[in-house]
């Protein structure tokens, strides 16, 4: 330092003066020696759990405290605390608070002072003794009977004799974690307790030594917290103050809640004061805190009325008057206003105002009705808040006359009906029905019959039909009166007629929350009134019929009604009132609730060739339960549904094609908007397709077979069948030899055709023929062939005979006998060939052959033998065209005949000709002869040709041929 000092002279006086001062401070500070603290003291408050600490501590500024358990030398707290009160003379205090009783166990504390890192020796210790020593032979529980606030946390002390353990400590019915104090004090802590009963929860401490039992007793509850705090007047004098007392504070008894109102003790939380004193104050206090509300107002603004006395009525039938008392006479100048509560099915609040009102009356009441009234009243000017209720004065309204009965009616289908009235209401009634009059008339004849019925009774059926017949009229007029103890009541009437009108068409309704919609056109006939009318559709006899009336001018309804069940379907009608007859406008149908169907369909099922054809009926209508939509075609494969087809409702049958022979179930469901049905379900074994094939094939056998049977009996009676379809006609006899080579020959059609007989008295036997004898007015040049053949012109061909028998001739049928007029002396005969055939347009002979003018020539020479009778006899067989003209062979047999005179050729070529002969030769047949003067066909003698007929064919082709052949022209 003095070193220091002689080398740094220089520096002049100011460092000099520092270095000084801290030397100065060095000497100081090594002076001061903290104090270990004296006179330690303790004082326990165990009420509160606080332990007070005092001792004299010198001059340090801070301390270092230790509390310890004194047994185990556990450290219960530790700190170092600030400078605390009571610091005149050196004296410290300090309070702690401990968290178990302080009679848990005995507590060891000790002080130091401090003063920053410096610190002194820790003082003596010094010991509070706790209940847990070796002489206290006792069992003990500490705290007992406190009283603490929900919420907080609670440590409890079991303190034992010597030797014994605690086994258990329960807090309430739950069982704690226990820990050790010391040899003999066991602790629990509750944590976050609540609010216990009135009587407290016990803790319960149990030893290993079966007779040692303690415990204590907690109180968990809340502070005083009341609310509401008010004080009005009901005698404009006094005041009188009440409070709600808010939440339970679960503190009974010397622990509960005492309140104060302007330091008047007031136990029951009502307080009644003398004089009105315009401020108030409560107080509210218990052991766990106190609570304080304030309250002020002016006396008219605090008016409550008390409630009005001995009430009393005077009773009519619609209305009545209640009159009261009041207890307090200043009421008579007080402006009141007054609420009547009347009840009968329901409350109605009724207000009435007035200066010291007692009476109001009641009306628009119902006659015959029962009713309970009560009154309370409130000061009208600066109204606070309504006085207490009377107590209740019960009355009953006179009778009246009932009101008019709601009439309709229903018709059957069996033209019967029902009269119906709805029954009368408490309020329609006035009074107890004894019976209803039930007139019917007819507004034409004058005529009218009436019926009386029990009030039970709230219809009467009607036989239209018989009506009809005793009133000569149409038209009924219903009309009930109702009848009670004060007479009867107003008419009521419906009109219908006996005759049903066209009914309309019906619609779908769907109910929705607000009932079934219905909606409609204004009627310009319909300026009355309306009615709605529903009941089950499923009822056709007495229906029970509900009804709603609307006024004029109404297009819409919400029908409503509890009676409306689901799955059930109802029909509403509309009818609108022109005069006094209802008139049925409109129809509607729908479900309160659609439900799926309860009953499947009837379901039948078919093979149809290689299909199954399934086929249903409709549900019951009571089993469809909503409008069915239409129905699912599923395939029921045992263990699920496959949807083949959704169809309408108006379909009930369904064909499955393309399916191979198996065995197949079907199931058929109706759905409605609520689902579908259970469905039915029909199984099938598919069988082979081929004996459809097997069937056809049979079908064709059988009619081949018939086929084949007619044709063999076609066959068997072909004569009859000829006969009678194609009879054979007639050819004429050509000769089968030819004396020249054949030409063509021209048959050339002309207006007339003559067969000429001609009679020579003898005749050459060598030339006897018949022979064509050509018009000379034919050959004037003309070319052969020129002129057609085909023409529907009779021909004619000349015949020659040469004997004629000079006897008339016979006829050979009824109708014949005009065509043979000519005499016996007549030259020749004239014979008509009608529908000359032919088939080419000329008859040619073969070629090289002369022109039939040239080579043939008529040779009035020859003759024809008769045996004993002359005449003409025509060939009975065919004529060969293609043989020789020219042929020496003669050209006529000789045939006798038993009478004399014409004869038709009984063989007109029998045989058909082939298709070569009919190319080859001349036309086959020219036709069938008749009589010149007739039409009629000169058929063969069928005696004389019988035997030729029999003759057998030959073959089945000359049989078919032969049968064809008379179908030729």
């Amino acid at each position: 330092m003095l070193w220091l000092l002689t080398s740094k002279s220089d520096c002049g006086p100011f460092r000099v003066a520092f270095v000084l001062l801290c030397i100065s401070a060095l000497n100081t500070q090594a002076k001061i020696v903290l104090t270990v603290p004296q006179q330690v003291s303790l004082s326990a408050n165990y009420s509160t759990q606080q332990l007070s600490i005092s001792w004299f501590g010198g001059v340090a500024t801070t301390f270092d405290l230790i509390i310890l358990r004194t047994e185990f030398n556990e450290t219960v707290f530790y700190d170092t605390i600030p400078e605390v009160v009571n610091q005149d003379g050196g004296w410290h205090q300090w309070t702690w608070t401990s968290i178990e009783p302080l009679e848990c166990a005995s507590l060891s504390v000790q002080i130091r002072s401090r003063d920053g890192k410096t610190k002194s020796e820790w003082s003596e210790p010094q010991i509070l003794e706790g209940r847990d020593l070796p002489s206290n032979s006792k069992a003990q529980m500490y705290p007992q009977d406190k009283i603490v606030a929900a919420g907080t946390n609670k440590t409890f002390c079991c303190i034992l004799p010597e030797g014994e353990e605690v086994t258990k400590i329960f807090y309430g019915s739950r069982t704690m974690n226990v820990k050790r104090l010391s040899r003999q004090s066991y602790a629990v802590t509750a944590v976050n307790q609540t609010a216990s009963k009135p009587s407290g929860t016990n803790v319960i401490c149990l030893s290993n030594n079966p007779s040692t039992l303690t415990g204590a007793v907690i109180f968990v509850g809340y502070p005083p917290l009341p609310r509401n705090f008010e004080c009005h007047t009901h005698d404009l004098i006094s005041a009188v103050c009440h409070w709600d007392k808010g939440r339970d504070t679960h503190l009974q008894g010397r622990r509960t809640t005492r309140y104060y109102v302007n330091k008047k003790h007031c136990p029951k939380g009502r307080c009644e004061l003398p004089q009105w004193d315009g401020n108030w104050t409560l107080v509210a206090i218990n052991p766990l805190g106190q609570y304080s509300l304030t309250d002020s107002a002016e006396l008219c603004h605090r008016v409550h009325p008390v409630a009005p006395d001995n009430l009393t009525a005077v009773v009519h039938a619609w209305n009545v008057t209640v009159l009261w008392e009041w207890t307090y006479s200043s009421y008579s100048t007080l402006v009141l206003v007054c609420q009547v509560d009347l009840v009968s099915h329901n409350t109605m609040l009724r207000n009435f105002s007035g200066e010291g009102l007692r009476s109001v009356l009641l009306s628009d009441l119902f006659p015959d009705k029962e009713y309970s009234v009560r009154v309370r009243c409130g000061s009208q000017n600066n109204f606070w808040k309504w006085g207490n209720w009377s107590k209740a004065l019960s009355f009953k309204t006179k009778p009246h006359v009932p009101d008019a009965p709601d009439v309709w009616m229903w018709k059957n289908n069996d033209n019967t009906g029902l009269v119906i009235w709805k029954p009368l209401t408490w309020q329609q009634s006035h009074g107890q029905i004894t019976g209803y009059e039930v007139t019917l008339s007819n507004p034409e004849e004058n005529e009218q019959h009436t019926k009386i019925l029990s009030p039970e009774n709230n219809f009467l059926p009607v036989n239209l039909t018989r009506w009809a017949s005793l009133s000569g009229g149409n038209r009924v007029i219903a009309t009930v009166i109702a009848k009670n103890v004060e007479g009867l009541s107003q008419p009521a009437s419906v009109a219908f007629d006996l005759v049903d009108d066209e009914l309309p068409a019906v619609a779908q309704t769907v109910y929705a929350s607000s009932g079934f919609p219905l909606s409609w056109q204004q009627s310009g006939n319909s300026t009355c009134s309306y009615l709605v009318e529903w009941c089950d559709a499923e009822c056709t006899q007495d229906c029970p019929v509900d009804w709603i009336r609307l006024d004029a001018g109404n297009t819409n309804v919400s029908i409503q009604s509890a009676n409306f069940e689901p799955g059930v379907k109802y029909n509403f009608s509309l009818y609108g009132y022109q005069t006094d007859f209802p008139v049925l406008m409109q129809r509607w149908q729908g479900y309160f609730q659609e439900l799926a169907p309860s009953s499947s369909v009837s379901l039948e099922v078919s093979q149809q060739d290689c299909d199954v054809v399934l086929t249903w009926k409709e549900i019951p209508l009571a089993d469809r339960r909503g409008f069915i939509r239409g129905y699912n075609v599923y395939m029921n494969n045992f263990y699920n549904l496959s949807l083949l087809a959704n169809l309408d409702f108006g379909t009930r049958t369904y064909t499955v094609k393309g399916l191979s022979v198996s065995s197949y179930k079907f199931t058929v469901k109706a759905y409605t908007s609520a689902g579908e049905d259970r469905g039915n379900t029909v199984s099938i074994r598919l069988e082979s397709c081929d004996g459809l094939i097997l069937e056809i094939l049979a079908s064709l056998g059988m009619v081949t077979l018939l086929l084949a049977t007619v044709t063999w009996f076609c066959y068997k009676k072909r004569s009859w069948v000829k006969k009678a379809l194609y009879p054979d006609i007639p050819e004429p006899k050509l000769p089968s030899d030819w004396s020249r080579t054949q030409g063509p020959l021209d048959v050339k059609p002309s207006s007339h055709s003559m067969v000429h007989i001609i009679e020579k008295p003898a005749r050459d036997s060598s030339k006897d023929g018949l022979v064509v004898i050509p018009e000379e007015e034919d050959y004037d040049g003309e070319g052969i062939g020129d002129e057609p053949v085909d023409t529907d012109e009779p021909q004619l061909l000349r015949y020659y005979n040469q004997v004629v028998d000079e006897r008339p001739i016979r006829p050979r049928f009824p109708d014949s006998s005009v065509s043979s007029l000519s005499s016996v002396d007549s030259a020749n005969t004239d014979v008509t060939y009608t529908g000359i055939q032919t088939s080419h347009s000329s008859l040619v002979f073969p070629s090289g052959s002369q022109s039939f003018s040239e080579g043939f020539q008529p040779h009035t020479g020859l003759s024809v033998s008769s045996g004993d009778r002359g005449g003409y006899h025509p060939q009975m067989h065919s004529v060969a065209l293609g043989g020789n003209l020219a042929s020496p062979e003669p050209l006529v047999e000789h045939q006798v005949v038993g009478s004399g005179g014409y004869k038709p050729q009984g063989s007109w070529l029998l045989d058909s000709p082939t298709e070569d002969d009919e190319k080859m030769s001349p036309a086959p047949s020219l036709g069938s002869p008749t009589s010149v003067a007739s039409t009629q066909f000169l058929l063969p003698d069928r005696e004389e040709h019988e035997e030729e007929r029999r003759q057998p064919s030959s073959s089945a082709a000359i049989w078919f041929t032969n049968l064809l052949s008379s179908a030729k022209p």
